[in-house]
Formats: structure tokens, C-alpha cells, sequence
């Protein structure tokens, strides 16, 4: 009896001793004659963030994936083949070959680049270069535009962005809209695809 009476004296100080003392909230209790009379406690915080960083050309949820590729397409007309007529595009989230473009991140410079495959071809051997696709970049939501890399057949191109000064949060969106330059007289047929003929550049983003 005396035993059973020991161990469970030990077992209540040992369930004692481990609460954590982190539940224990903090308390001053002062008495006394002086004026005036203080106490004081306190409160630590922690806010964990975690390092991200996000690219979005074309459709697309902010801060979440999306698995839409949005098809930009240009019809040229016979009559205007080569002869250096700016041609629209159509499809684009934006409508007529316009795409929303953003960039964000939060650990320092991004490195932001394009890549194709190659020139665009037509699957009979004849190509149009990447240099033929002109690109305007206007100011969305950002007070600085997001610039758009450089295209370039078979290789990739890239442009560092810098984070707003004394942070390391880069934030940057533009609208982006792409024409054909048709400066070229071209051999007829249809010019790349939906991922198909090299006609799908990707774009990337790097961060510390």
C-alpha cells in the first residue's frame, strides 16, 4: 500500500513537471507605498513568411497555378504579305494578342527570361524568326512596367529585376501586346502552333 501510495506521488510530479512552461502566461504583482505604482508584462510575437516567387503570363489566378496556355494567333492577309504591315493577333487574356504579364517575389533580384526552341516553322522547312515578333509593354497595376525579354531563336534571354529600394519584394506587372512586323516575304503555310513547329516560348523566373 505504502508503494502504491509513492509511485503515485511520483507520477503526479512527473505530470507536473511536464507541462510546458510556454502555456505560462506572464504576471507582476506590485504592493506597496510608492506613487506611482507600476507593473509591467509581456508579449513575444513570431511571424514566420515564407520565401516565394510567382510568374504569370497571359491567364492566370494571382498567387495560385494555373494551367490555361493562352494561344496568340495572326492571320496575314495575301495582299499584305511582306510588305511591313504591323498584324494584330487575336486571343491573349486581354484580348487581340494582349497578355497581363507579372512578376513577384520576395527574396531579392529575380532573374526573368524567355526561351524558344527555335525559329518558328511551318513544318515544310521554312521558318520565321522570333525577331519578326514586336512586343509593347504598357503599365498595368505597377507604377513600373514589367519589361518583357528579349525573343530569340533556339536560346534564351534574360533581365535581372531589382527589388523596390531597401526591400527584397519585387512586385511588377505590365500589359504586354504582341504583333507579327511581317517584313518578310515568307513561303505560305502556318507558322507554329500549339506547342507545336517551335511555337512556344517559356518564360522563367529565378530567385535567391
Amino acid at each position: 500500500m505504502i508503494k502504491n501510495h509513492i509511485l503515485g506521488a511520483a507520477l503526479c510530479v512527473a505530470g507536473i513537471a511536464s507541462i510546458p512552461t510556454a502555456a505560462n502566461a506572464e504576471s507582476n504583482f506590485v504592493t506597496g507605498t510608492a506613487s506611482p505604482l507600476t507593473a509591467s508584462a509581456h508579449l513575444d510575437f513570431t511571424v514566420t513568411v515564407p520565401k516565394f516567387v510567382y510568374v504569370r503570363i497571359g491567364t492566370g489566378t494571382n498567387m495560385a497555378n494555373n494551367t490555361t496556355v493562352d494561344s496568340l494567333v495572326y492571320n496575314v492577309p495575301a495582299a499584305n504579305v511582306g510588305d511591313g504591315t504591323s498584324i494584330s493577333g487575336t486571343g491573349g487574356d486581354l484580348s487581340a494578342g494582349q497578355v497581363t504579364a507579372r512578376v513577384m517575389g520576395n527574396n531579392g533580384t529575380i532573374a526573368f527570361s524567355s526561351t524558344t526552341l527555335g525559329a518558328m516553322s511551318n513544318g515544310s522547312g521554312d521558318s520565321i524568326s522570333w525577331s519578326q515578333i514586336a512586343v509593347a509593354v504598357a503599365t498595368n497595376t505597377s507604377a513600373t512596367a514589367l519589361p518583357s525579354p528579349t525573343l530569340a531563336d533556339g536560346a534564351t534571354t534574360s533581365t535581372n529585376l531589382t527589388p523596390t529600394s531597401g526591400t527584397k519584394v519585387t512586385n511588377l506587372d505590365a500589359k504586354w501586346t504582341f504583333t507579327y512586323k511581317n517584313q518578310n516575304v515568307v513561303a505560305a503555310g502556318t507558322y507554329g502552333g500549339v506547342n507545336t513547329n517551335n511555337g512556344r516560348v517559356t518564360y522563367a523566373v529565378s530567385m535567391p
